[in-house]
């Protein structure tokens, strides 16, 4: 909080008083915390410990992460929306005239989606593996004995993944400002770039950048933030290679490629767009909302039903696991049709006996049901935010696709309202706790939260 002060100071902002107080008030109320409970986890953390210390962490984060946005004058529900949505890179926003708001506030929003950015990637390799959520029990062998070893133990897998995240943010600031950006836009694009948040300095998002190079560096960062963070420490050591040897690596490029292809060629035959805007408008705005980065280049809602209906499935899709990017994930749906052509065989020749594999590894039933589980309680968690907010008088575009952001932490909805050119301050302040709500349960894997409400959990 003491760095977007000084960012105000230096800009001769008064401002800078709302993150002073702001850090003083959180860190008495920590090292009151710490005082209160040290040494009392000596032995370790049992799984219900550790599923609940993993909600009230991520809850408790943008509750305090709210503070300076509370004393600017931001309403409560507002303050807590745009952290929450920072915390989990959400991108989805309260705020308008983002091109005239001050300095610090605009660092702060950034850093709220970098600090949260590092913090999923953690989570999703050190945690969920551990907890066995939405079969990411496949992925323990890559901080385990078992793995190829890049690490021995998961605080040096922690610092080597922190020293890669900053090694990838500086690298991406030195890139926008080969393009000519600011160093201010620059530094506040590459922190939301890398975490896959998509906050933006100014309201018309990427569109406001006028070298068509700012917005290739984009998509090439977002895909980056997409990518298996161990898999990128790997080939920062040297081992290139072992990204394209992951299935969902390949799967996710030449998805991301075959989509990008087919509205670059759908945007020049019926928008009459040259070949080259209509090759980064589509790849851009592909690349965003499958990584659930949330930046716009253009609104894409403009350009006709179809893309509309792309768009929409779109938000359902995710990156890759150990990345920052939110949905349902790639490795579940090579799982889900992994799984379904084998029943099909099986309906053929019932008595064959098949075994599906994920890179090697042989998929159990008890992780195929795992993944079939996600899916089935991931797409109801859609459905039942979407029936909720009807309740505000929300139309069923703006309802159901609001839910489908939230829980997909891709950033803007469809529609008017809450669509690229739109934002979510005019939702009732009920909806925005809500889709507060939809956002950090689907930054923790839905099963994370649920598993709370079962009355067994609590038992002895």
């Amino acid at each position: 909080m003491l760095i977007p002060a000084i960012v105000d100071v230096a800009q001769k902002n008064a401002d800078w008083q709302a993150f002073v107080f702001s850090a003083l008030l959180t860190g008495m109320i920590g090292m009151l915390l710490s005082l209160a409970v040290g040494g009392s986890l000596r032995e370790g953390l049992d799984t219900r410990q550790t599923f609940i210390l993993t909600t009230l962490s991520w809850a408790s984060l943008p509750a305090f992460g709210a503070l300076p946005f509370l004393w600017l004058g931001i309403g409560y529900a507002d303050a807590v929306f745009e952290a929450v949505s920072g915390f989990t890179t959400t991108g989805s926003t309260v705020l308008t005239g983002l091109d005239g708001l001050p300095p610090g506030l605009l660092v702060w929003r950034s850093m709220l989606q970098w600090m949260g950015g590092v913090g999923i990637i953690v989570m999703a390799i050190v945690l969920l593996p551990f907890l066995r959520i939405g079969g990411m029990q496949l992925f323990q062998s890559e901080s385990s004995d078992r793995s190829e070893k890049i690490v021995s133990r998961s605080v040096e897998l922690i610092r080597l993944i922190g020293l890669a995240y900053l090694f990838l943010t500086v690298l991406c600031i030195a890139a926008y400002l080969a393009t000519g950006m600011e160093l201010f836009d620059a530094f506040n694009h590459a922190l939301t770039t890398i975490a896959t948040g998509g906050f933006s300095t100014h309201d018309q998002s990427f569109g406001y950048f006028k070298n068509p190079a700012s917005g290739w560096v984009a998509v090439l960062f977002m895909i980056v933030g997409a990518m298996p963070f161990v898999l990128l420490i790997q080939a920062l050591r040297g081992r290139p290679l072992q990204l394209w040897r992951d299935p969902q690596v390949r799967a996710l490029l030449g998805f991301l490629a075959l989509v990008s292809l087919t509205l670059t060629v759908y945007l020049g035959i019926n928008m009459r767009f040259p070949f080259e805007e209509a090759l980064l408008r589509s790849t851009f705005n592909v690349v965003s909302i499958v990584t659930g980065t949330g930046y716009a280049l253009g609104d894409f809602t403009q350009w006709g039903a179809p893309v509309v209906g792309i768009a929409f499935l779109l938000m359902f899709v995710g990156g890759c696991t150990g990345s920052t990017t939110g949905g349902i994930k790639i490795f579940r749906f090579l799982v889900f049709f992994g799984t379904v052509r084998a029943h099909l065989r099986r309906m053929v020749r019932p008595h064959r006996i098949m075994s599906e594999e994920y890179a090697g590894t042989r998929l159990t039933p008890e992780l195929s049901f795992s993944v079939l589980a996600f899916l089935v309680v991931y797409m109801g968690s859609v459905g039942i935010i979407t029936v909720a907010l009807s309740f505000f008088d929300l139309d069923l575009v703006t309802a159901i696709s609001a839910a489908a952001t939230s829980v997909g932490n891709v950033g803007p909805g469809l529609g008017p309202v809450i669509g690229p050119a739109g934002h979510f301050a005019p939702l009732p302040d009920g909806a925005k706790w809500l889709l507060s709500f939809a956002m950090l349960v689907g930054r923790l894997e839905l099963f994370t939260v649920l598993v709370l409400l079962d009355p067994d959990f609590w038992s002895k």
